[in-house]
């Protein structure tokens, strides 16, 4: 059942896209790079439209559910789909425990009792368990819940963004001024993570109506909107709070507080919607990926079936919950966010690569699909670029977690394909 148009597709892009990133990053950013940081937002956009594109061109081609899983796995075969979506599935375990480490951090600046550990973990959990609760009655009502939930937090936030620009403080806000290369580089790892989410958003393709026609134009025009948003927060943030911005642990809510005293507690709401809303689609997308692995063999069969009532994934959900919200308890957002930014890079070269193969081979499914700018090789080609200048400068604890990630997904594809052929009993 496709259940899925455009609207919703793009609303759901944006709910992941906006999550938890746009509330933290400005004051790390500030942090890294000073009155610069909104370059690095500029820079980010610069390297996102290419990877954009390249999604664009193969979610038009493969659009069965399991999104890079289901793009990678077209163009290369099973071994390459099966590692992009493993690496994708614990990127998207991680991102969503650091993005809830983060609400409850927000629930704790709002209220001091969830500061402490034992009501820090109930908060957790409870919103975990509200969130499996309306993603396993049905996709419509998740659908649903993501447009409103995209409309709840965006409303605030472009009046942030707009409003916030006419008592900016221009001489917070440099253009001109060049950070060192490493601040610049770990910079761009965060603003990849806050820029992702389309490979999220994208799994459930196989739920869209005319995925050849939709999936290009709503991850083009979330793009468009995300980046506009994301470079006017950045500038208003600098440019109410100056110096202070560094410090602030609710960068956003204390901008808007810089306004209007009121705003700062509205903009805290703001931000646990909008982080409730990344985990929202977060948890709808990364089941439908673990029921793409279940339904082709690489996880237990119970993974590839759906509710017989509501036909969705309900122990892919179950799984992908659980997990998030053992990490959530223990996770850090910062170190979560860069190790996840770094792996989504690798994630962005190899859909851009397969994106290549796809247009090069013609590979289609039904309706016309959407073809890249100046052939099949130039975007992915800039696109690829990008992401390996971008992962050059990650420290060696990222690339050691990275790649201790990869050895054991290669393993794991190992013991699965034995089971399958039968010679591993089990």
């Amino acid at each position: 059942m496709r259940a899925l148009g455009p609207f919703q597709l793009g609303a759901s892009i944006i709910n992941i896209i906006v999550g938890a990133g746009i509330f933290m990053l400005p004051a790390l950013l500030m942090g890294r790079m000073g009155a610069s940081a909104p370059l690095v937002f500029v820079a980010g956009a610069i390297a996102i439209i290419p990877i954009a594109l390249c999604f664009s061109a193969i979610g038009s081609r493969a659009s069965a559910t399991g999104g890079p899983y289901t793009f990678v796995g077209a163009a290369f075969g099973p071994f390459a789909g099966f590692l992009t979506g493993a690496l994708m599935w614990i990127c998207n375990t991680s991102s969503s425990a650091g993005v809830a480490a983060a609400l409850a951090e927000q629930a704790g600046n709002a209220w001091t009792l969830f500061r402490d550990p034992l009501p820090r973990g109930l908060f957790i959990a409870a919103a975990y368990a509200a969130l499996f609760a309306l993603n396993a009655f049905g996709v419509k009502l998740g659908a649903r819940m993501i447009v409103l939930l995209a409309t709840l937090k965006l409303t605030p936030l472009f009046l942030l963004a707009s409003v916030g620009l006419f008592f900016v403080d221009w001489s917070q806000v440099g253009w001109t001024e060049l950070p060192s290369w490493s601040a610049l580089g770990s910079s761009m790892v965060l603003v990849v993570f806050a820029y992702s989410g389309m490979e999220t958003a994208l799994v459930p393709t196989g739920e869209v109506r005319d995925p050849a026609r939709h999936v290009p134009r709503a991850t083009l025009s979330a793009i468009v909107v995300v980046v506009l948003l994301y470079i006017g927060i950045q500038v208003a943030c600098q440019g109410l709070l100056g110096a202070r911005l560094a410090d602030s642990t609710a960068p956003v809510a204390d901008a808007a507080g810089a306004i209007w005293s009121p705003a700062h507690g509205l903009l805290l709401i703001t931000a646990g919607v909008s982080m409730t809303g990344f985990l929202m689609g977060n948890l709808f997308s990364s089941s439908r990926l673990l029921f793409a692995l279940g339904r082709d063999g690489y996880l237990p069969r119970a993974f590839g079936r759906v509710d017989a009532r509501y036909h969705v994934p309900r122990v892919g959900l179950l799984a992908h919950a659980g997990i998030a919200l053992v990490l959530a308890l223990i996770g850090n957002f910062e170190t979560l966010a860069l190790i996840s930014g770094g792996a989504i890079c690798l994630l962005f070269a190899a859909v851009s690569i397969a994106a290549w193969r796809a247009q090069a081979r013609d590979l289609r499914g039904a309706g016309e699909p959407f073809r890249m700018p100046g052939g099949s090789w130039p975007m992915p080609l800039l696109a690829v670029l990008t992401m390996a200048a971008i992962l050059a400068t990650m420290t060696a604890e990222q690339w050691g977690a990275i790649v201790a990630s990869l050895v054991v997904l290669v393993a794991v594809y190992g013991l699965l394909a034995l089971r399958r052929r039968g010679v591993v009993a089990g």
